[in-house]
């Protein structure tokens, strides 16, 4: 498919239905709901998303490029593939940064930088970990870390050099990362959870609590990331089964109270309060255990995008949205959250917006 005519499909999925009267759906409770849901296209996955709440623009990062999106209005301003700058359209993940660059992480092409119009893409030649990038986090104001399939990167943002951080970590491929209020980061990877406090690196993995045991008896994931990248095909299910495997860590999310919170493979969601790991799975309330993606509101109540639809997390009450309460998928892959406290989730096939309650 041409980068035109996947621009053209992106920019009228979702302008088309911002034409349409938006579908509103009840949640459990009948506090949030689904206010409105906006399709991307049936097989485009929606991998990543991003407020930028100095320009109220919502950015969305598909398998098919990239959606500037006017938070307020819903109007798309731009949609960017490799015609446009971007290295590969398949983004895994989106940050920005103090200084206003948006950084997209792709599937084998490595960073696109944005701003103003202008881009400039890092390779490992230029110094990159690695060309599959799945995160972001700033610490202070200056000190970048990206996390790829081969360990963690750090940029100066000021000079531009990188540092990688490789036998370091508990496990090279990361997915997640977060800065606490310590200026500690956080990492979650394919073998558990690492984190940097100054020179002093500290670890967890299921023998420490992370991820809840085995409760349904299910398979075991052989997707170790100790193998190929060619056997690492982001499929969380054994011969069609739903697997487990609660090592391997999604997400992360530094909150703001001095806790920590980890996305599972199987294991649901973990909470370190800086001493032991409780873990949150469907029989709290979980709407699934396999946790793609964490979110916080600004008055504290949780998100965790599952495989089967997202749940929120006040401290006591759970509420779960999935296909039927608006969501174009079960598969919840991306959150993100306005000052508003409107919560946006992101599925294969489009966007939600669940309205603050």
């Amino acid at each position: 498919m041409s980068g035109n005519r996947m621009a053209r499909q992106l920019l009228c999925g979702i302008a088309a239905l911002v034409a349409c009267a938006p579908v509103a759906h009840a949640a459990e409770g009948g506090a949030a709901k689904v206010a409105e849901t906006f399709e991307v296209g049936r097989n485009v996955f929606v991998r990543s998303l991003a407020m930028e709440e100095a320009t109220d623009t919502l950015w969305v990062g598909t398998s098919a490029g990239v959606l500037e999106i006017d938070a307020k209005s819903r109007a798309v301003r731009n949609t960017f593939t490799r015609e446009q700058g971007l290295a590969n359209e398949y983004v895994f993940a989106i940050g920005i940064d103090s200084q206003g660059y948006k950084w997209f992480g792709t599937n084998a092409g490595g960073v696109s930088r944005y701003r103003n119009g202008k881009w400039k893409t890092y390779f490992p030649l230029h110094g990159l970990a690695d060309y599959w990038i799945y995160s972001f986090a700033e610490r202070g104001k200056g000190d970048f870390w990206i996390g790829t399939w081969a360990g963690a990167s750090r940029v100066d943002l000021k000079t531009g050099k990188f540092r990688n951080y490789v036998k370091e970590l508990i496990n090279e491929w990361v997915y997640g990362l977060s800065v606490d209020a310590k200026d500690r980061v956080w990492f979650g990877t394919e073998g558990g959870v690492s984190m940097l406090d100054g020179d002093k690196w500290t670890h967890w993995t299921h023998k420490e609590g992370l991820g809840a045991p085995n409760a349904g008896n299910l398979p075991h994931s052989k997707n170790s990331g100790l193998g190929t990248r060619s056997r690492h095909d982001l499929s969380t299910s054994v011969e069609g089964t739903e697997s487990y495997n609660p090592n391997y860590v999604f997400a992360v999310l530094a909150a703001p109270d001095g806790s920590v919170w980890a996305g599972t493979w199987g294991g649901g969601a973990g909470r370190y309060d800086g001493a032991a790991w409780r873990n949150y799975t469907t029989a709290d309330g979980l709407a699934g255990n396999i946790v793609y993606s964490i979110a916080r509101e600004p008055g504290g109540a949780m998100w965790f995008g599952t495989n089967r639809g997202a749940s929120r997390f006040d401290g006591t009450k759970w509420t779960r949205f999935t296909h039927p309460e608006g969501l174009a998928g079960d598969d919840v892959y991306a959150i993100a959250v306005a000052k508003n406290g409107d919560v946006w989730l992101g599925t294969k096939g489009g966007v939600a917006r669940v309205a603050a309650p």
